[in-house]
């Protein structure tokens, strides 16, 4: 066993200097842009760049200063799923070796929804594969006019139910369109994407950033626990049991919010027809 299956290595932190080798993160009044930064190879997946999003993503949990994150990809395209092109030649190989290498990847989609930041996609290129998981882990997708998705997994002799992807993609677009797109490996236009409820709006290249920006800015003027809040109770909605299960939640939560000093400011914001200002307290 190599010593990248150590468990102390397994989850990288960031680098001496406070910067991952593969993604770029700038922060803007508690919005975390996070850019995929592999131009070279648009944006795939290196193993480096799996521990890295993983490590990102799971720090955000406990993060309470970042309350949105707007994600794209360097260059020309987002993602194009995994570098195939790596040498992975050092990796042990058999079962076990080959399901901890799977979780490597998968264990970001999972990350990503534990995560109670919103994360807004900004899907500016090539959306493949892994980088296809990406986008439908996210809670908001918008796309440049000529983006094209597909679960490239099964055209390379693997499955299409990969990283999440057959969870995500019938509860956007519904089983039938999902088993289409799964079981042909076909790529699906922004045009068509957008008339199913699987992006939400279409926007030019070069306007991207700031749909993500006016985006995240109408999601921060909104209470930090609010937006927590909400995200939780939308992810566990789609798999609840009933209606009664959701309304059981949803009263919960609002008493919970409704002793908050934000839920007051709200209020008095709204009658004072004023911008409030939460505190998150």
């Amino acid at each position: 066993m190599t010593e990248f299956y150590n468990p102390e290595h397994y989850a990288p932190s960031r680098n001496p200097n406070g910067e991952y080798e593969t993604l770029s993160i700038k922060n803007e009044a508690n919005i975390d842009w996070l850019t995929l930064n592999r131009p070279e190879s648009l944006n795939s997946m290196s193993r480096t760049m799996m521990l890295e999003l993983q490590h990102y993503f799971g720090q955000l949990y406990t993060n309470n200063e970042v309350r949105v994150v707007v994600l794209t990809g360097a260059g020309r395209g987002f993602c194009a799923g995994l570098d195939l092109k790596e040498d992975l030649s050092d990796e042990p190989r058999g079962p076990v070796a080959g399901m901890r290498l799977q979780r490597r990847v998968s264990e970001i989609m999972l990350r990503m929804r534990r995560a109670p930041q919103p994360i807004i996609a900004l899907l500016n290129g090539p959306t493949s594969g892994g980088g296809f998981g990406l986008a439908l882990a996210s809670d908001i997708r918008i796309a440049s006019p000529k983006i094209k998705m597909n679960a490239a997994f099964i055209r390379i002799g693997l499955t299409a139910c990969d990283v999440g992807v057959s969870y995500f993609l019938p509860r956007l677009v519904g089983s039938s369109l999902a088993s289409e797109m799964l079981l042909t490996g076909n790529f699906i236009t922004a045009e068509r994407a957008l008339s199913v409820g699987l992006i939400s709006n279409i926007v030019a290249r070069d306007k991207l950033n700031e749909a993500g920006r006016e985006m995240a800015e109408s999601i921060t003027r909104n209470s930090p626990i609010g937006v927590r809040l909400t995200k939780e109770c939308l992810n566990i909605s789609v798999d609840a049991s009933s209606l009664e299960a959701v309304v059981a939640m949803e009263d919960r939560q609002q008493i919970l919010v409704a002793q908050t000093g934000d839920m007051k400011e709200g209020v008095s914001a709204f009658m004072g027809k004023r911008e409030p200002e939460y505190l998150d307290k």
